[in-house]
């Protein structure tokens, strides 16, 4: 027997298919690594010009990102942007988590709609300075 909310996620997938990716559709409808972190090492929140707001916690094993988590206020497709960012970034050494941009994530989630770019954007800008708090405070070295 089907949910409701499992229901409702098949139809939302049929009436988008034409507009967006099957990524984009999975990472929206089950976002990965959704809430947020406790005794998390860095923290960064940030608010996109469209007025979605995303926050980023990592946590650092051995001088790599080993776990990430997103939370927003935002739309369908900033819901896909931090959930496939925060996959991403996992196992990355700095150097390698700060070449994680907003073309990066587009790529991931196979493109987005032309009015939707701005949430790759706003995952990989929170991206960004979750990762600049962790070289300022000494968490990682640049290598």
């Amino acid at each position: 027997m089907t949910s409701f909310e499992d229901d409702y996620k098949e139809l939302l997938k049929s009436e988008l298919k034409d507009e967006f990716s099957p990524t984009v559709l999975e990472h929206a409808l089950n976002p990965k690594n959704r809430g947020k972190m406790e005794k998390a090492d860095s923290y960064a929140r940030v608010t996109g010009p469209c007025g979605d707001t995303m926050e980023i916690w990592l946590k650092v094993e051995n001088d790599k990102i080993a776990h990430a988590t997103f939370e927003t206020d935002g739309c369908f497709t900033t819901i896909a942007a931090g959930s496939i960012a925060t996959e991403l970034v996992r196992d990355k050494e700095l150097n390698g988590a700060l070449q994680i941009d907003a073309q990066t994530i587009l790529q991931a989630l196979d493109g987005l709609p032309e009015e939707s770019k701005h949430c790759a954007l706003l995952a990989a800008n929170t991206l960004k300075g979750a990762l600049v708090y962790l070289l300022l405070n000494g968490r990682l070295n640049a290598l």
